[in-house]
């Protein structure tokens, strides 16, 4: 297994990750929103996501977003292969997505939501904390990424205060990940 941070020789596979993001909501009958391929590709590009290959095959993927000036940072679109599901390999995606908003953004407050309860288990994990929606980013261009769920009705409804996603919050600005960058950037210096 080889998990590491996407680049833009890895947009080859934004096709095929769009077309498991549409399938999974399928097949779970959840409210995944739907993913645009140049967003993606741009997410590799800049450097902000993971990528996962097992036997040189992809296997899966998550990417990163800021909003409010790099207050808060998303890990967002996490997709495993179906084939591979329950084996861990979302849970270290998530850690390796985890550490790289850490080291990038160390200031920020990495938030999410999300109606899968292996995603919570795993965010409880690296020390999220369950909060109201009013605890996340104000930011409409996140909100507007809702839109293509199939319950962008009910959080419009609720005055984005609520929906059937559960937000999740990680807030502890002084871990091990920001003190590792503190010591990257005075070493470059």
């Amino acid at each position: 297994m080889m998990i590491r941070v996407a680049n833009a020789d890895d947009a080859r596979y934004v096709e095929t990750l769009c077309h498991w993001y549409e399938e999974s909501a399928k097949q779970r009958g959840v409210g995944i929103a739907k993913r645009n391929p140049d967003y993606v590709a741009k997410k590799m590009i800049k450097g902000d996501a993971i990528i996962a290959f097992i036997d040189d095959e992809l296997a899966g993927f998550c990417y990163i977003e800021t909003y409010e000036n790099n207050n808060f940072v998303v890990n967002s679109g996490l997709i495993v292969n179906t084939a591979l599901r329950k084996e861990g390999l979302g849970r270290a995606i998530k850690h390796e997505v985890f550490k790289l908003s850490r080291t990038k953004y160390p200031a920020a407050k990495i938030f999410g939501i999300t109606t899968s309860l292996a995603v919570m288990k795993i965010n409880t994990e690296l020390g999220y904390k369950p909060v109201t929606f009013t605890e996340l980013t104000r930011s409409d261009d996140f909100w507007k990424g809702c839109s293509s769920c199939k319950n962008y009705p009910i959080l419009m409804e609720n005055d984005r205060k609520m929906c059937l996603c559960t937000g999740m919050v990680y807030d502890t600005l002084n871990d091990q990940f920001s003190q590792q960058t503190i010591e990257i950037l005075s070493q470059e210096q």
